[in-house]
């Protein structure tokens, strides 16, 4: 490959002809952009739409693709477009337990202030799925809430907080009787952890304080997305 081809696919050597300690980090920047920008088009990417959002030659994109095919995360379709693989699934369900994990204390906090059931909801697959639920301690009786119940993003607090948080709105959302006949709920989005929607909230069997409520759920709100993104 000669100067000109290297500048042009973004490469550089040392003068004995071994490659540049920062090129590799440099590779792996750009592979970690493809993915992003594949993930944000749900059309796909042609390979000259990626070289052209990432500043690279066709060649350069091509040997990236191998990279991220060769480990599943990145896929052509039958028109050649570049989709997410499966590979991005397996990841995603390696994380969830450490996202659960995390927060943890600022649900209990919540469901003891509040009395009632709190959960963390994430988007998976264009729907709500309840990634971890804590029930109060000291209530008489309280909304049985199962980890991985799975809901439309349309329907509940937890869901229209999301869709609120991809407006920019931060504010809690109450409901009630969408996904369960008598039961209310309020919850906030999680905003500011990077590749994570996903919304925090509470759901009882009687009406809710949407004021006092709403702001105990803006607490874990916040409190959850600093604990996952230290």
């Amino acid at each position: 490959m000669d100067e000109a081809a290297r500048q042009q696919d973004g490469t550089t050597t040392r003068p004995g002809g071994g490659a540049r300690g920062g090129e590799t980090a440099q590779t792996l920047d750009r592979g970690l952009r493809l993915l992003h920008l594949v993930a944000d088009a749900p059309g796909g990417l042609t390979i000259t739409e990626a070289a052209n959002l990432l500043g690279i030659g066709r060649a350069a994109v091509y040997r990236l693709v191998g990279a991220l095919n060769g480990h599943g995360m990145v896929r052509r379709d039958g028109d050649g477009r570049l989709r997410l693989g499966a590979g991005v699934l397996h990841l995603a369900r390696r994380a969830q337990p450490l996202l659960a994990e995390g927060a943890l204390p600022a649900l209990r906090r919540l469901a003891e202030e509040a009395g009632a059931t709190a959960h963390l909801t994430m988007v998976e697959g264009g729907e709500g799925v309840a990634l971890a639920v804590v029930e109060p301690s000291w209530t008489s009786f309280h909304v049985a809430y199962r980890t991985g119940t799975r809901h439309p993003l349309e329907r509940g607090a937890a869901g229209r907080a999301i869709l609120a948080g991809r407006s920019g709105s931060a504010g809690p959302v109450g409901t009630s009787g969408e996904l369960q006949p008598g039961a209310y709920g309020v919850a906030a989005p999680v905003l500011g952890v990077p590749g994570l929607e996903a919304s925090v909230g509470v759901v009882a069997l009687a009406p809710l304080d949407s004021q006092v409520v709403g702001e105990q759920v803006l607490a874990a709100a916040t409190a959850i997305a600093t604990a996952l993104s230290s």
